[in-house]
């Protein structure tokens, strides 16, 4: 199948970003099936914000996607506080057409953990969820990812058993980013760069290894 085309609104993004993260006509549709588990969903429990709903595909999905371009060879995720499934579901879609790729949703609040189970069935994901602390597991995965989970200095301390068992971090932050690595760094050591996020210039991508206390 064919790689979807863009939209005129997302024309900004890189050449191959569709090619890379492995978009076609089957991980499209299960992208739109997520849409509207989410939208019936959040009628009844506060997963996401109501008006981003409405902004979908750049808001939640591309987002999220835009993750897998960042690390294409990564097939082993951990997506801490996956909450609505952003990043984690959006990745373990683009994970299906992946040989070993498989993601870890790891959230502790129990109507949440509800509703990821029916999506990962629904969708028959490679997925697997944790109805834990993410501090609490000790999973290898080649990259550590959150969205809208906590602080950097505390997200650190969520990411820590994954980032000393050899994983990247890949965190999507705001535009106060540089702040929280400011913040982190009085507490934690670590290398790292940002990205801009192709969703919104404003946001950044967190990519961030080496972690040992100061």
């Amino acid at each position: 199948m064919s790689a979807a085309a863009p939209s005129p609104d997302l024309a900004r993004l890189p050449d191959d970003f569709w090619a890379v993260v492995g978009i076609n006509a089957e991980r499209r549709a299960d992208v739109e099936t997520f849409r509207g588990m989410l939208t019936r969903a959040n009628a009844n429990t506060n997963l996401v914000g109501a008006s981003t709903l409405s902004e979908f595909e750049v808001r939640h999905f591309i987002d999220s996607a835009q993750l897998a371009w960042f690390a294409p060879d990564a097939r082993i995720w951990a997506d801490l506080g996956s909450g609505a499934g952003l990043p984690g579901v959006i990745l373990a879609i683009l994970m299906k057409g992946r040989p070993g790729g498989h993601v870890h949703l790891v959230e502790s609040m129990a109507k949440r953990c509800r509703f990821l189970s029916e999506v990962i069935e629904a969708l028959r994901l490679p997925a697997t969820l944790h109805h834990a602390r993410a501090e609490a597991l000790s999973l290898t995965a080649d990259v550590v990812t959150a969205r809208a989970c906590a602080p950097l200095p505390r997200l650190l301390s969520f990411a820590r058993p994954y980032l000393v068992r050899g994983a990247k971090g890949l965190f999507l932050k705001g535009q106060e980013v540089e702040s929280e690595i400011d913040e982190a760094r009085k507490i934690w050591r670590f290398s790292w760069r940002t990205h801009i996020s192709l969703s919104d210039p404003r946001g950044r991508v967190l990519e961030l290894e080496r972690l040992t206390h100061v």
